[in-house]
């Protein structure tokens, strides 16, 4: 009986445990289900984590955001220069807008930002190399995913000169993706912005970057390895 006693308060304190190390969202935020399931222009809140931003300008910001079970782009959100520079990856966020699309890109409009307190999360790259050419890589909209060895095909630059986005097409198994180099996220890095533009048809590389969608896959780059 002692035995059985001493295994149940066992259990009880591994629950208590448990659950004094899970979050709960805060008051009216949808799960990442509830979120896709609602239709476009609806009202939506959202508790997630900041993975990067673009740059802040006319007090707004563009955030990627992740939480455990999927990813966010939050498009033009209310925001002060001040609150943008807090907008470190990991720092725990509530958006509240609306649902929007834009060629098949799914996004939050119209938003506003909310820091929390709590935990940090920052989400590590998914590879789905598999993915490719297959519908259910739809799934991974927004997320930070990795896709390797790919082969590129060309490179060319927005307005035909540095100073703007890059344009990079890589293939694999005789079939061409398009990715971006965004200037406002990441084009601040002289040296990786270098590195994306002097890629050489031809060679091989590993490739990271959050899945935005315009007509389809469109990565926003955030990492390459030319193998």
């Amino acid at each position: 009986m002692k035995k059985l006693t001493a295994l149940l308060m066992a259990l009880v304190c591994v629950l208590a445990f448990a659950g004094c190390g899970a979050e709960k969202k805060t008051a009216g935020a949808m799960s990442y289900a509830e979120y896709t399931a609602a239709a476009v222009d609806a009202e939506v809140t959202v508790e997630c984590y900041v993975q990067a931003h673009q740059s802040w300008w006319d007090n707004k910001v563009t955030v990627y955001a992740a939480d455990k079970d999927g990813a966010y782009f939050i498009y033009n959100a209310e925001c002060s220069e001040e609150d943008a520079k807090k907008l470190t990856p990991g720092t725990k966020i509530l958006v509240k807008g609306h649902k929007g699309e834009w060629a098949g890109e799914v996004e939050v409009v119209d938003g506003t930002i909310e820091f929390l307190s709590g935990k940090t999360y920052v989400a590590a790259a998914k590879d789905v190399t598999d993915k490719l050419g297959k519908d259910e890589i739809a799934n991974f909209q927004n997320q930070l995913v990795s896709f390797k060895d790919m082969t590129v095909e060309s490179v060319t630059y927005k307005n035909d000169q540095p100073g703007d986005d890059i344009y990079v097409t890589l293939s694999k198994d005789g079939a061409n993706y398009d990715f971006c180099l965004e200037y406002y996220l990441n084009g601040s890095d002289e040296a990786f912005y270098n590195l994306v533009g002097g890629l050489q048809a031809g060679q091989t590389v590993d490739v990271e970057g959050y899945l935005y969608w315009y007509e389809g896959l469109n990565p926003h780059i955030t990492k390459v390895t030319v193998k």
